[in-house]
Parts: C-alpha cells; structure tokens; sequence
C-alpha cells in the first residue's frame, strides 16, 4: 500500500494549483495536485505541510487542511490510496521547486489536463467543493 496525500490549493479567485511533473520522474509531463508520500510514522496532515513546504515553498498551518475525498487505484505491483486536502490558507507564494511548471485553473480546466489516472475521479468532486 502506498499512501499519498495531495492539496488542492485554491486561491481567492477559485482558481487550483496544479504542477507538472519532470522529465525523468514517472508519468512525466502530466500535471497533478501538489504533494508526496506519507513516510512511516509520519500523518499524513504532517506528511502534507512537509511535503508543500518542499515542493512550494509555503507554510501550511494544520487547521487550514480540510479533507476533502480520495482516490484508490492500482499503481504497478502496489495500490495507492491518494487523500485529498483542500487548503484556501498557506503563507508564501507557491514556486516550482520539484515541477517542471505550476498553473491555476478553474476547476473545470482540470478535465482538458493530462492528469495521472488516480487524480481523475478527484476533479468531478473539487468542482463541487469551490
């Protein structure tokens, strides 16, 4: 079992940050919802504010994380189980660090990226919550 957790950031204008993923990574070029995986010990609140710190550069307070749904599917020779936080407050200005590119769109954009298959039952549900 592999447990990921994932945040979509929303701004003021209802607007969610997606990265791209960089040459080289698995599904590379496809773009997703900031985040990583849980280590061992670690929630996964904290694996996620770790996780946005490194890749974004913003702080995240716990409170400001709302579990939003998740996703489960098959991922090679393992199973992924992806919890998805929706978070509206973060202090800093997201930067890609570990993407290749970072975008805000509407929820409904979210259908016409190229997304890796686990994030796809996700975009139906966020279109509901912003």
């Amino acid at each position: 079992m592999l447990l990921v957790v994932a945040a979509a950031l929303v701004d003021r204008d209802g607007r969610i940050l997606v990265q791209q993923r960089p040459a080289g990574k698995p599904m590379a070029g496809l773009w997703e919802f900031p985040g990583g995986k849980v280590e061992p010990g670690e929630t996964p609140e904290a694996a996620l504010i770790r996780e946005l710190a490194e890749e974004l550069a913003i702080d995240v307070d716990h409170a400001c994380l709302a579990p939003a749904c998740f996703a489960s599917d098959t991922l090679g020779n393992r199973h992924l189980l992806l919890l998805l936080y929706v978070c509206r407050k973060w202090r800093g200005t997201p930067v890609a660090r570990h993407a290749t590119a970072l975008r805000w769109v509407r929820p409904v954009e979210l259908y016409g990226l190229d997304m890796p298959p686990a994030d796809l039952p996700l975009i139906g549900l966020l279109e509901a919550l912003v």
